[in-house]
This record gives structure tokens, C-alpha cells and sequence, in this order.
């Protein structure tokens, strides 16, 4: 098995393994993610109805209000939040919420992620030394 690695910058601690959910578009937890489900809410967003719990979130970045950060700490606590969260551009109200939530979040990766990952592939996180790995 081969992989392709990306550096980025470490946001949130931590290591994982898991399959990626992609959007386009900023998303905002409060009001856009259910925390009870892990189901994207806004009917707006490219992920409307999809469910992120367990997966690798890859986003463009987060936008809303700072609520937000507590939702991701409730989906953490309820066992809804995504295994780890990917972003071009972290904002602090994301940010805050995966350090809160102990959700490994990593940002400003070296390529365009959302060009080279697709749905479903397998990534590795590891956020503690700043890498992506692309599993194939």
C-alpha cells in the first residue's frame, strides 16, 4: 500500500484513520449540523442530509457564529462529531470547538485537498506531527 502525504498545519491534536466526507462549502454548526445525528441541516449547504459523524470532515472552512464551537463540542459528547476535521482555512470558531472536543483538526495543507481527495478515500490524519496521508 502506497501513500500520498501532505503537510499541513496542526490546529487540533491527535491521529486517526477514517474515510473523508467532502463539501465545497463553508459549513456553520450552529444551525447547519444536528448534534443529536451528526446530519448536516442546512438545506443551503452542498452536504444537506449527509452525515459526518465518524468520518474525516473536509471543508473549504467553517463560518457562524460562535455557538457553533459548543456544537461541535455536543456532537463530541453525543458521539456524533467527525473523526477529525481537514480545512484550507481554519476559523476560530471551528478551531475552538475541535480543541474543545479533543477532534484531531488540521488546516493550510500544502495541496488543494478538495481537488486531490475524493469521496470516500481512506485518509490518515495525524495532526500531532502535521501530515495528511492519502491511503491507496
Amino acid at each position: 500500500m502506497t501513500s500520498h502525504k501532505i503537510k499541513c498545519r496542526k490546529i487540533s491534536r491527535g491521529h486517526v484513520t477514517g474515510s473523508v466526507i467532502i463539501s465545497q462549502e463553508p459549513l456553520s454548526f450552529l444551525g447547519g449540523a444536528d448534534p443529536q445525528t451528526g446530519n448536516i441541516t442546512d438545506r443551503e449547504h452542498d452536504l444537506y442530509q449527509q452525515n459526518i459523524s465518524g468520518k474525516i470532515l473536509v471543508i473549504p472552512s467553517g463560518k457562524g457564529s460562535t455557538v457553533g464551537s459548543y456544537v461541535i463540542f455536543q456532537m463530541a459528547k453525543n458521539k456524533t462529531a467527525p473523526l477529525a476535521i481537514i480545512a484550507l482555512e481554519a476559523e476560530a470558531i471551528i478551531a475552538t470547538g475541535a480543541i474543545m472536543a479533543s477532534i484531531p483538526m488540521v488546516d493550510q495543507p500544502e495541496e488543494d485537498v478538495l481537488e486531490i481527495l475524493k469521496e470516500g478515500d481512506r485518509v490518515e490524519v495525524d495532526a500531532d506531527h502535521g501530515i495528511i496521508k492519502l491511503k491507496k
